[in-house]
């Protein structure tokens, strides 16, 4: 069972909406490296664990907080795609080398979820699940988790580095704080294992 508060588990701000770096921050929700991943891979690892509770526990308390990182960028998702100025987007596409990488933003952000986040990667591609790795072996997990929570924290911190928002900012850099933790956490798990 799962209690959701309304607050968010941590403030997202933005101070310019950005409809680029929205689609962008797609690839955070629904990319190979993003948090439905993480969120689903620790459920699924917790079905399928046994032995030590503790473990179960920990992996569904993770995967429960990996869903409040998907709730909050998809409240970043939101921000940078409400109010953008018509202007900001023709400006970003007259840049050819941004206009051809990125074409401004991505259209499915109007026409499918009405200017709020999706459960797809940066270039549109809906999540499919072919990325998560429960084996039932709980070291062998342990250790996706660990590559799992490193190529996050590199995908946060190359978001980080491609914007300017200091409320973007913010944000990822609780993220990587978080990623950074979850790590350590899951290598914590494989050292108490007897390595």
């Amino acid at each position: 069972m799962f209690h959701h508060s309304s607050k968010l588990q941590y403030p997202v701000r933005v101070e310019k909406p950005d409809p680029e770096f929205a689609m962008l921050l797609q690839q955070a929700i629904g990319g190979v490296e993003g948090e439905i991943r993480v969120a689903m891979q620790y459920f699924f690892q917790a079905m399928g664990a046994r032995g030590d509770a503790r473990i179960k526990d920990l992996l569904i308390s993770t995967a429960t907080e990996e869903l409040a990182h998907i709730e909050m960028l998809g409240h970043a998702v939101a921000l940078n795609l409400e109010g953008a100025p018509v202007s900001y987007q023709e400006a970003s596409a007259k840049d050819p080398v941004v206009n051809a990488i990125l074409g401004g933003m991505n259209p499915r952000h109007v026409l499918s979820s009405g200017l709020s986040a999706m459960p797809v990667n940066a270039n549109g591609v809906p999540f499919d699940m072919s990325h998560i790795y429960a084996s039932g072996n709980i070291a062998a997990d342990m250790l996706a988790n660990v590559t799992a929570e490193a190529t996050g924290r590199v995908l946060a911190t190359r978001l980080y580095n491609m914007t300017e928002d200091k409320g973007m900012k913010d944000f990822l850099s609780f993220l990587i704080a978080r990623d950074t933790m979850h790590q350590q956490q899951w290598l914590a798990v494989i050292e108490d294992m007897g390595d």
